[in-house]
C-alpha cells in the first residue's frame, strides 16, 4: 500500500489498475508504454481501428482484441488475475503483459510487483512474505532493469522494504531510483525536505517525490488530469526550491532519460552478445540440414541406426570401443562367465545337508515299514531341495543383465547421430519405448528361468550318462565295502571253528551219518543267512560273505549250529526278526553313526 500502482496511473495519465486496500497486486504486471503520436503509421492501422483512437491498450494473451476502454483493461486485469491466481487474496508468479499506445507517454517499460505481505491472509500461504521476495528478486536482480524503489513519506525510510531488497541486489545503488509517496498525509510540523535531498539515505539514481490520488479521490472519480495541477500545486506550496525536480511529469522523465542512458550503456555489451548467440544459433541452424521432405522415411532411418547401433554395441563391433572399461555385450558375457559362474561354483552340493536330515528323508521315504534298501523317493527329494537353490543366482543374474542392456540403450542415445541431435524429442521417445519394451520382457525371461528349473525339479533322469559315471563309482565303493566284510567275516567263521576244534575233540567221534545231517542243515542255514545279510551290507561279527559252506572240514559242528537240536529238521539256531536298519528313537545329532547308516548317507 505505498501506491505503487498510483504512480503507474499517474505516468500513463490513465486511471485502469485495479486498485483496493490490502495486498491487490497479485500479479505481476508487465507495462510497456509506447509513445504513438497521431501520424503515426507504424502503430496505427485502418484494420485495428486505431486511425483514430488516442490510447488503446493490447494484452498478450489476448491479442486480437483491442481494449480502448481503461475500465475494461481494468476488469480485463482482475479476471486475469483470479484465473490463475485465485479470488481469495493468492498470488502467482505468472505475468500479465499490456501494452498501452498513447501520444501522452513516453517510451517505457515498467513492471508492477505485488508489495511485501508479513502476515498471510486469505488463501495465502505460511511462507507468503518468502514467495513475494523471491518473486521480486526474480526482476530486480536482472543487471539490465532499473530499480524503481517505492517509499512513504510518513514512515522512516530506514525501514522501507523495498530499499532493502534493493540493497541486496545493488548495493552500490548505480540503478536504483527512489520515489517517495504521500507526501501530503505527513504529521503536521514534519516534511520530506531532507528525505527528498539525499540527507536520511542517499541514492545514487536520485530521489522524486510524488503526490497521488487518495482513495477519497478514487471513489469521487478525480482525474489524473486533476490530480497532476494538484500535485504541482502541493509542491509549489511545500517545496518551491524542489517543484522543478519533483512531480510525476519530472518522473516519467527521468525514467525515460534513465532508460535511454541504461540501454546507450548496455548496448555494446548487448550487441557483442546477440552476434555471438546468432552465430551459434547460425551453426546449429546449419548443422540441422535441410528441411525433411518425407518424415516417415526420416523417422525409419532414424530408428535404424538407433537399433544398429545397439547391435553393434552388444557384438563388439562399434567404432568407438572403449579400452578403460567393460562395456556392451562385453558386460554382459563377463555377467555370464564371471559373475553368474561364480556364483554357482559358490553353492556346494552337499551344502546344508547333513547326515540327520538323509536318515531322517530314509524315514519318512519308507513310511511305517522298516527299510531294507535306500528308497530312491527319498534320493530325489534330498536332490531337489540342492536343485532350487540354483533358483536365486539365475534370478539375479537376469536383473543384472536387463540392468546392462538399458544401460546400452542410454549409451546409445548418449553417443547419438546428426538425427538425434536434431530431433531430442525423437530420441527421447525412441529410448523410452526401447525401454518400456525391455520391462515387458523382464518378468517373461523371469518367468522362463523360473520353468526351466522347474523342469529339472519335475524329472531326476537317472538315465544321463554323469549320473551312470557317478552310480559306477558309488557301486564300486559298495562292492569294495562288501568284500571287506565278507573278509571279515570269513575270518570270524574260521577262528570259531578252530576254538571248536580245540574244545569238542570227544564229539568228533560221534555218528558220522548224524553228524553229516547237522552240518548239511548247518550248511543250508548258514547259506540262508548270508544271503540274507549280505545285500543289506551290515557288518556284523556273526555274518560272513562265504559262499562256499560254513561247516568244520574235520567234521566238527558249525558255529552257527544249535547245540541243543534233537533233530536235522529243527532249525540250528532261533528264528531271525526282520532288520531295522534306521534307530527306533529320533535321530541324535552326537551319537555315532552306524556302519549301516554311514554307508546309506555315503550313497546319497
Amino acid at each position: 500500500s505505498s501506491g505503487k500502482s498510483s504512480v503507474i496511473e499517474s505516468l500513463v495519465g490513465r486511471s485502469f489498475l485495479p486498485r483496493g486496500t490490502g495486498i491487490v497486486t497479485r500479479r505481476p504486471l508487465v507495462l510497456q508504454l509506447v509513445h504513438t503520436p497521431k501520424d503515426d503509421r507504424q502503430h496505427r492501422s485502418a484494420e485495428d481501428g486505431t486511425l483514430e483512437v488516442d490510447e488503446w491498450g493490447v494484452f498478450l494473451h489476448a491479442k486480437n482484441r483491442i481494449f480502448t476502454d481503461f475500465d475494461e483493461i481494468r476488469n480485463e486485469i482482475e479476471a486475469e488475475t483470479d484465473r490463475m491466481a485465485g479470488a481469495n487474496k493468492g498470488i502467482c508468479p505468472e505475468p500479465i503483459n499490456l501494452k498501452i499506445y498513447s501520444s501522452s507517454v513516453v517510451n517505457l517499460t515498467l513492471i508492477d510487483l505485488p508489495g511485501i505481505t508479513k502476515v498471510p491472509v486469505g488463501d495465502q500461504p505460511d511462507d507468503i512474505e518468502m514467495q513475494i521476495k523471491n518473486l521480486v528478486y526474480k526482476y530486480i536482480c536482472n543487471p539490465n532493469s532499473i530499480i524503481l524503489a517505492i517509499v512513504t513519506a510518513n514512515a522512516d525510510m530506514a525501514t522501507s522494504e523495498s530499499l532493502k531488497l534493493s540493497k541486496d541486489v545493488d548495493p552500490e545503488g548505480e540503478r536504483t531510483l527512489a520515489v517517495v509517496t504521500k507526501m501530503d498525509l505527513m504529521d503536521a510540523g514534519t516534511d520530506a525536505f531532507d528525505i527528498l535531498c539525499g540527507r536520511v539515505i542517499p541514492v545514487e539514481l536520485g530521489i522524486i517525490g510524488v503526490v497521488n490520488r487518495s482513495q477519497q479521490d478514487i471513489k469521487n472519480n478525480k482525474s489524473i488530469k486533476e490530480a497532476l495541477k494538484d500535485e504541482a500545486a502541493f509542491l509549489q506550496r511545500k517545496y518551491p526550491t524542489l517543484a522543478s525536480r519533483n512531480g510525476t511529469p519530472y518522473l516519467a522523465k527521468a525514467l525515460n532519460r534513465l532508460l535511454m542512458h541504461h540501454i546507450r550503456n548496455c548496448l555494446p555489451d548487448l550487441k557483442a552478445r546477440l552476434n555471438v548467440m546468432m552465430s551459434q544459433y547460425q551453426m546449429l541452424l546449419s548443422s540441422y540440414g535441410d528441411d525433411v521432405p518425407d518424415k516417415s522415411q526420416a523417422l525409419v532411418q532414424i530408428i535404424t541406426k538407433f537399433a544398429s547401433t545397439y547391435t553393434s554395441t552388444i557384438e563388439g563391433t562399434a567404432r568407438d570401443i572403449g579400452t578403460t572399461e567393460l562395456c556392451g555385450g562385453a558386460r554382459i558375457c563377463y555377467i555370464f562367465h564371471e559373475t553368474f559362474s561364480r556364483a554357482l561354483d559358490s553353492i556346494h552340493p552337499l551344502a546344508g545337508l547333513t547326515k540327520v536330515d538323509i536318515l531322517t528323508a530314509i524315514r519318512n521315504a519308507a513310511g511305517p515299514r522298516a527299510a531294507l534298501f535306500v528308497p530312491e523317493v527319498c534320493f530325489e527329494l534330498l536332490v531337489k531341495r540342492q536343485i532350487s537353490r540354483l533358483e536365486e543366482p539365475s534370478l539375479k543374474c537376469v536383473k543384472l543383465v536387463h540392468e546392462e542392456m538399458q544401460r546400452i540403450i542410454q549409451r546409445c542415445g548418449m553417443k547419438g547421430h546428426q538425427e538425434m541431435l536434431r530431433f531430442p524429442k525423437l530420441y527421447g521417445k525412441i529410448v523410452d519405448v526401447a525401454t518400456q519394451l525391455l520391462e515387458r520382457r523382464l518378468p517373461t525371461t523371469t518367468e522362463m528361468v523360473k520353468n526351466l528349473v522347474a523342469i529339472e525339479l519335475a524329472y531326476i533322469n537317472t538315465k544321463h550318462p554323469d549320473f551312470h559315471k557317478d552310480a559306477a563309482l558309488v557301486s564300486s565303493t559298495l562292492k569294495n565295502s562288501e568284500i571287506d566284510e565278507m573278509r571279515h567275516g570269513k575270518r570270524h567263521v574260521n577262528s570259531v571253528i578252530d576254538t571248536s576244534n580245540h574244545t569238542g575233540q570227544g564229539k568228533a567221534s560221534a555218528n558220522n551219518d548224524e553228524a553229516g545231517v547237522v552240518n548239511e542243515n548247518n550248511e543250508q542255514q548258514n547259506n540262508w543267512l548270508l544271503s540274507s545279510l549280505l545285500p543289506q551290507g551290515r557288518s556284523d561279527s556273526t555274518s560272513t560273505n562265504d559262499n562256499s559252506p560254513a561247516r568244520n572240514r574235520e567234521g566238527a559242528s558249525s558255529p552257527f549250529s544249535n547245540s541243543g537240536a534233537i533233530d536235522g529238521t529243527t532249525p540250528a539256531f532261533p528264528q531271525q526278526k526282520s532288520l531295522n536298519l534306521l534307530p527306533e528313537n529320533s535321530m541324535q545329532p552326537g551319537r555315532k553313526l552306524a556302519d549301516r547308516e554311514q554307508r546309506d548317507c555315503d550313497v546319497i
